[in-house]
């Protein structure tokens, strides 16, 4: 199993604290037009999608529709905000073009449209279907004789959907080692803590009772995140659930932790104090 080395974890550490700041700027932006955005959800995904971009992913981002790459299945649609920025500081647009988010015409909407945005996999917006389209494009490569992974981000509060479950269930069944599945576990969601909404536990659990190998880790840990994807690529005989633990709004204080942040942006005037945080929880100047 390939070990990711120390300089490459400083170095994508250093790349997860600019990818939230570029995200908190692009919300602000959007929240300046009245046009909103998430930022619970982006700022806890930071750490997962700068590893899948700049370590993990076979991918082009001058050829993103290369036949043999990685896909990447964006279920939770409304934390785009920092798929599109790991995606423009990756190369696939220019960094730019990030703070037109939600503008009416943009490429970049709330949720993301694969019709707009080449890179862009799938469009998501309702909850609960990412799995079920993962599992599709895995089962699709099997038949094909494809050697591409299918990656599938998905959020815990739609696992309280039963789409989800009906592709746990498929997924098991023709043994989809090839399907990788992270699930961003946060605990919240738009009304409140998903415990107090609906229970999710055991999660864990459940997965490995539908025949699913199963890895916890910290989703804000870099080795962590690198590691578990390389033991899922390891894998043979089944799916895999890489259950990330995270902190919504990771890096700002007011944030952190809190459901009301989950579809809210932030206000102009709260921007540089927010950066300043970032910094210093990464440890770099500002």
């Amino acid at each position: 199993m390939k070990h990711i080395t120390e300089e490459k974890v400083q170095e994508l550490e250093k790349k997860a604290c600019l990818i939230r700041e570029t995200t908190l700027r692009s919300l602000v932006a959007s929240g300046e037009r009245g046009t909103g955005g998430h930022t619970a959800g982006p700022l806890g995904m930071a750490d997962i999608f700068t590893v899948l971009y700049f370590h993990t992913l076979n991918h082009d981002p001058k050829n993103p529709g290369w036949e043999e790459r990685d896909r990447l299945i964006l279920s939770h649609g409304h934390i785009t905000p920092v798929r599109y920025v790991a995606m423009a500081h990756a190369g696939y647009f220019p960094v730019e073009e990030c703070m037109t988010l939600r503008q009416f015409g943009s490429r970049l909407q709330g949720h993301p449209e694969r019709h707009f945005l080449p890179g862009v996999e799938t469009t998501s917006g309702p909850l609960g279907s990412g799995l079920s389209q993962a599992s599709g494009i895995a089962y699709a490569a099997k038949m094909d004789k494809k050697k591409f992974f299918t990656f599938c981000l998905m959020s815990d509060g739609e696992q309280q959907e039963g789409n989800t479950w009906e592709a746990v269930m498929f997924a098991a069944k023709y043994r989809l080692n090839n399907l990788i599945a992270i699930m961003d576990r946060n605990n919240i969601q738009i009304t409140g803590n998903t415990e107090d909404v609906m229970p999710l536990e055991p999660l864990s659990d459940k997965y490995r009772a539908f025949n699913w190998h199963v890895l916890e880790i910290d989703g804000h840990n870099i080795e962590e995140i690198a590691d578990a994807v390389e033991e899922a690529k390891s894998i043979k005989e089944k799916p895999t659930l890489i259950l990330a633990h995270t902190t919504p709004g990771k890096g700002v204080r007011e944030i952190e932790n809190d459901y009301r942040w989950h579809g809210n942006p932030p206000k102009k005037e709260q921007l540089e104090s927010f950066v300043a945080q970032l910094h210093e929880a990464c440890g770099t100047k500002h």
